[in-house]
């Protein structure tokens, strides 16, 4: 089997992050999400999708990369987002990420991805107590680009709140 290498530079969810390090801006329909460059893989066309029955409702199916089997997660559902068709620029981020203290690789379906980049030399600002259409334990941080918020998705804790 091939086994996808793992990136030693992927962090805790609980580090700071630190914004003189790049990050893959990607949308879900007018939301901009941003995570760790060093914590990409690979971006992919979207594969076939293996649906599991009694899977969370954010895991999507399960994908074919190379051999190796990788759950693929659609964030519109723990961000209560509606959800949409796939689009011709729909593309998978394969992470590697700690999760529940594991080192995982995860798929991220993506409406699209648009760019590699440092975030605004601001600080970025934790999610507030309310005002936040999301759960606050899905959000790492609020960050901006271009003046625009960009959202820091918790994968580690979207996945364990949604796995129980």
């Amino acid at each position: 089997m091939n086994a996808p290498v793992m990136n030693t530079a992927c962090r805790r969810a609980e580090e700071a992050i630190d914004l003189s390090e790049p990050v893959l801006l990607f949308s879900l329909g007018s939301e901009v999400f941003a995570i760790a460059a060093d914590c990409v893989r690979e971006i992919l066309d979207v594969p076939p999708v293996t649906r599991v029955p009694g899977a969370p409702a954010h895991v999507d199916g399960l994908v074919n990369v190379r051999g190796a089997v990788v759950p693929l997660a659609d964030l519109r559902i723990p961000f209560a987002m509606p959800s949409r068709g796939l689009e011709a620029e729909a593309r998978v981020i394969m992470i590697e990420e700690m999760i529940a203290g594991e080192r995982e690789v995860v798929g991220l379906l993506a409406d699209r991805v648009s760019d590699v980049c440092l975030l605004d030399e601001r600080a970025i600002d934790p999610p507030p107590d309310f005002g936040l259409r999301w759960r606050p334990e899905f959000v790492r941080g609020i960050g901006r680009k271009a003046g625009s918020f960009v959202i820091i998705p918790d994968v580690d804790g979207i996945f364990r709140n949604q796995t129980g």
